[in-house]
């Protein structure tokens, strides 16, 4: 069966909703939508009836893509008051073999939250660090071992169940069934991992429209996060203080004027705009860019500080994805404030490169990830539903006079 994945990134400022499938362990992407999102605030639901005709906007889109009703889905939730706590469980193996299996693992990690989570929290991921056989015997791979118990050593991450359930229950509301959710740092982490990050310890800065994620990782898991109330809002709500602009014409200017970084942008290059007050305001690239470069430069700077207080351990990578990080000149003031250890993040994927996409299509990657691990099959569509995507006549909407179509027909019709 054909693995197809989504996964859905509700922000305050857009709806990003990505499908794809598996094919030779590489994610291909099928259908993408972003479309502007309306009832959310620093990523939690403050009004679900202005958010549920957009996410029945963001389903459409991609829906009439495929042809076919997208009705499960993976969801990215925020990490605002998250807690980590290292556990312990273990599993009696009861299989006539006597050889740990992947079933066994399992119940041994479920058995390291068992009655250890307060009713108001919820977990959002539990990973295993070490492997304990009878005596004690710390093993790395434990699966096909041959023992009476295994001991799993865990990482399990909580989040208060409002973080996730106000946003799943908007998801029902559409008849779209959330079959797990985490937190939008692990899919920036699976999106850009590398494989000298699964032996140090590393950073990942998500900076999104009105807030901005700092995530320390250690050895590829999540030890620590901790989110700023600043974003992309900010450098409107500067630029609408400034020049008494409205809202709208605020983005636009930050959208077609803004760089991150002030060399190469030009003075004679000007916008003009009626501002509340009726009077009539040119702006340059260049004036638009000292504003937005002054407030990008100072969430660099106090996500700087941030780290130092999540963690005392060296720094080998620090990786910077979100869709402000897609500015123009957005490297040259990176390496000003961090020097040449930071990256920006490059969301690869064709169909989906940018950013903007980065924690969706991880979130697809990490539960593909996982989901195989546990040797269990992972596709939001069944056999009917892919055979209906798959149906030419939906799936093909040009015409046969169209260059595609013609190209069709030459391969096709003979």
């Amino acid at each position: 069966m054909r693995k197809i994945i989504a996964a859905i990134d509700i922000g305050s400022d857009k709806i990003k909703l990505v499908v794809g499938e598996i094919l030779k362990n590489r994610l291909h992407i099928l259908a993408s939508s972003v479309t502007p999102s309306l009832g959310v605030s620093k990523g939690f639901v403050v009004d679900p009836q202005a958010l549920i005709p957009k996410l029945e906007e963001a389903f459409q889109k991609c829906e009439n893509i495929l042809g076919v009703k997208i009705s499960k889905v993976f969801l990215s939730v925020p990490s605002e008051n998250s807690e980590f706590f290292l556990s312990e469980g273990v599993s009696t193996i009861t299989n006539e073999s006597h050889s740990i299996q992947n079933a066994d693992i399992i119940r041994a990690m479920q058995a390291a939250t068992y009655n250890k989570i307060d009713n108001d929290r919820e977990i959002v991921a539990i990973h295993p660090i070490s492997y304990y056989i009878n005596d004690g015997e710390n093993i790395k791979n434990p699966i096909g071992v041959e023992t009476d118990k295994v001991m799993v050593k865990c990482l399990v991450t909580t989040i208060p169940r409002k973080n996730a359930y106000t946003l799943a229950k908007c998801l029902e509301q559409i008849g779209v069934q959330v079959l797990d959710f985490t937190l939008g740092t692990i899919g920036d982490y699976s999106e850009f991992q590398k494989e000298m990050m699964k032996d140090t310890v590393g950073v990942f800065i998500n900076i999104g429209y009105t807030k901005t994620e700092v995530s320390v990782f250690n050895k590829g898991l999540l030890m620590n996060s901790h989110t700023l109330e600043l974003g992309a809002k900010n450098i409107e709500q500067d630029i609408m203080y400034i020049y008494k602009v409205t809202k709208k014409d605020a983005k636009e200017i930050k959208e077609t004027l803004c760089s991150a970084h002030k060399r190469g942008v030009s003075a004679s290059i000007k916008k003009t705009y009626t501002n509340k007050n009726g009077e009539e305001v040119t702006i340059s690239e260049y004036e638009a860019t000292e504003i937005a470069s002054s407030r990008i430069e100072e969430i660099l700077k106090i996500a700087k500080k941030e780290i130092n207080l999540l963690t005392k351990k060296e720094i080998h990578y620090i990786m910077i994805t979100g869709g402000v990080s897609e500015m123009t000149n957005f490297s040259i003031l990176l390496e000003e404030v961090f020097g040449r250890s930071a990256k920006i993040g490059a969301t690869k994927e064709l169909g989906v490169r940018s950013n903007i996409y980065s924690t969706s299509v991880g979130l697809m990657k990490y539960y593909e990830d996982k989901y195989r691990n546990r040797e269990q099959t992972l596709s939001v569509l069944d056999e009917e539903e892919i055979k209906e995507m798959c149906t030419i006549n939906k799936k093909m909407s040009f015409g046969e006079n169209s260059i595609l179509g013609k190209l069709f027909g030459y391969f096709f019709d003979n």
